[in-house]
Parts: structure tokens; sequence; C-alpha cells
């Protein structure tokens, strides 16, 4: 003879409505995201020099994997603030990444919304594991930044991984082997260069070598 307890419908109520909330919490996760169609549908603008503005983050920042890098770009496309972060161990979900991003930038950088049109503009590069294919905690990252770049009156800029193949701008197909999440910075000038000088001695002695 067995004895057993029945669930009681109290417990089996708190399981289904525990089951829900699961269930449309991981729904509304894969809606904070986006799928590399998308995004470049929606217009990011293309970086005139990718691999430069990818060597500068890499020897600033020196990434591991797992982290997040998100810079600040001028017109020029010089990094003007950038800051670093490592992900924490969760769901890849857009609302979080986007919280994050937001953080950075808000302590890096005043933020333009008083401005009718953005004039500087976002990029992330986000250093993992993995090959350079999209994936849906990208498509999190790509979410993310779009809605921190509005929050804080920037322009959208590029999503670039860094893994051990290279690095990659997804939504663009450009990419390159070096940097990579395993190799030393290059040699990186933090400061502009200095602008070409005009006149003096050696000028003159070039013009006369021309003349002739």
């Amino acid at each position: 003879m067995t004895f057993g307890f029945a669930p009681s419908a109290a417990a089996s109520m708190s399981d289904f409505s525990t089951s829900a909330e699961m269930s449309a919490d991981s729904t509304n996760r894969l809606t904070r995201m986006l799928e590399p169609a998308e995004w470049s549908a929606a217009g990011i603008p293309l970086l005139r020099n990718p691999r430069e503005v990818v060597s500068g983050l890499h020897a600033r920042h020196r990434p591991m994997p797992a982290t997040a890098v998100v810079a600040v770009l001028d017109p020029e496309e010089r990094i003007r603030a950038s800051a670093s972060f490592t992900r924490r161990p969760s769901a890849a979900d857009g609302w979080v990444f986007r919280n994050a991003l937001l953080a950075q930038l808000r302590r890096i950088i005043p933020h333009d919304l008083r401005r009718r049109t953005p004039v500087r503009t976002a990029v992330l590069l986000y250093c993992r594991e993995g090959d350079a294919r999209w994936t849906q905690e990208d498509g999190a990252w790509m979410w993310g930044l779009r809605d921190a770049c509005t929050l804080h009156g920037l322009r959208c800029g590029a999503y670039i991984t860094l893994t051990r193949d290279g690095w990659q701008v997804l939504g663009e197909g450009r990419g390159g082997r070096r940097p990579s999440s395993g190799s030393q910075p290059e040699t990186f000038a933090d400061t502009d260069p200095p602008p070409p000088r005009t006149g003096g001695a050696a000028s003159d002695v070039l013009r006369r070598a021309a003349a002739r």
C-alpha cells in the first residue's frame, strides 16, 4: 500500500504562472534583437576606414572575450571618447545591453539631445568567442546600441565583432584578420598627426629641384 500527495491547485497554478512568465520573458528577448538584414536596412552609416577604428580601440582597451568597447566618433571619425566593460553572464537581452551602453555613454561624454541632427556617432566593438557569423547575442547588442544612441542623442554607427578569426563589421561584409581576439595591439598614435610643414629652407630646395 503506497501513499502519495497530489499537487494542490495553488501549486499547479504557481507552476503555470512561472512557466508563462519565463515564456513571455524569452519572447520579449527575441523582439529586442536585430538581424543583419534589419540592421542593413536601418541606414547605419559606413565607416570610411573601419580597420583604423578597430585598431585604435584594440590598442586602447585590449579587449578579451566578453568585453564590449563603446566609442564616440566625431564627424572626421576620430575617437573622442571610449569605454570598455565586461558583459555579465546572463541571457542575451537587448534591453540589458542598452542600459549598460547608455550608462557608459553618460559617463564618458555629454549627450547631444538638444541638437536637431546628431553630429557624433557611437560604434560598438564586441570581443567574443566563436566565429564571425551573426548570433542572437550580436542581434541583442545591435538593438541595444541603436536604442542607447537614440536616448543619448547620437548617430548609431557600426557594430563590430572581434573573434579569433579577426574583426568583422556586421551587416556590411567588411573585415580583416588583424587585429583578432588573440593578437597583440598594434602601435597606435593617440594624437592626431601634425600638419604638413610649409615654407623654410627645405621647401625652397625642393621647389628649386622641381623647377629644374
